[in-house]
């Protein structure tokens, strides 16, 4: 049990960032205003939160804020090839979201960490990563997760503000999905276009099966997202073709 105490300024700027998430105008689950405001509450370089189908390798939901500096898209292939090379990696999987807050050195030393592949083809520049992990159906990885390129371990406040936080976190992320499943009306070609999308067809490959030209297929999904409220691909496929674990 952590002995650190948090200031009333501090646990009144928590407070602001649940009300201020749960008040959003926003379909996005979460909301992205959370997310930012997490970052702001414990220092760190990115700030992300990633909902993963483990064997689909489908990417559900992805948002990330950067603090520290513009950072190139990783390759989540490379993340399945070395995700087991770290035991915090291995129990936020095995968990279903059921585990403690933490951080990655807490596991491993930096040093052990900078020699593996898992550090040098896939989290470089980011030597450490403090995890929230939400609880989630088998086979799936929902977490909120912040990195820092130098090795400077997160300290005692920042997990403790995140234990605190987690239970908000997680009743906030389902009253985003109830939101997002509200029902939505789509026009049968809008919903074909989608349909295509979540099988993995490019804008091109859709116009083909649908003997359409590719701005129609552009136009269906501008339509499809203002409906939503969103505004990507992955977006829309999570609004619109719910996930099997929420309530």
């Amino acid at each position: 049990m952590s002995r650190h105490t948090i200031t009333e300024r501090h646990m009144r700027a928590m407070l602001d960032v649940v009300d201020d998430a749960r008040h959003a105008d926003s379909r996005e689950v979460p909301p992205l205003i959370l997310l930012e405001g997490l970052g702001r509450l414990v220092p760190c370089d990115l700030a992300e939160f990633s909902e993963l189908d483990i064997p689909t390798r489908r990417v559900l939901a992805g948002q990330a804020v950067e603090y520290g500096g513009h950072y190139p898209e990783p390759d989540d292939e490379v993340w399945y090839r070395w995700r087991h090379q770290h035991p915090h990696c291995v129990d936020v999987e095995r968990s279903h979201g059921h585990l403690e807050v933490a951080q990655m050195s807490d596991y491993m030393g930096v040093r052990d960490f900078r020699n593996l592949a898992l550090f040098s083809d896939y989290m470089r520049p980011f030597v450490n990563m403090l995890v929230v992990a939400l609880p989630t159906a088998p086979g799936r990885m929902r977490k909120f997760h912040f990195s820092r390129e130098n090795a400077r371990p997160f300290t005692e406040r920042d997990l403790l503000t995140m234990q605190l936080l987690r239970p908000h976190l997680i009743a906030l992320y389902r009253e985003a999905a109830r939101r997002r499943h509200e029902p939505v009306r789509l026009t049968p070609r809008e919903l074909d276009v989608l349909r295509a999308v979540a099988n993995g067809l490019s804008t091109e490959d859709i116009a083909g099966q649908l003997v359409v030209s590719t701005s129609t297929v552009r136009k269906h999904l501008e339509n499809t997202y203002r409906k939503l409220g969103v505004s990507s691909r992955t977006a829309a496929l999570a609004r619109v073709f719910p996930d099997p674990d929420l309530p």
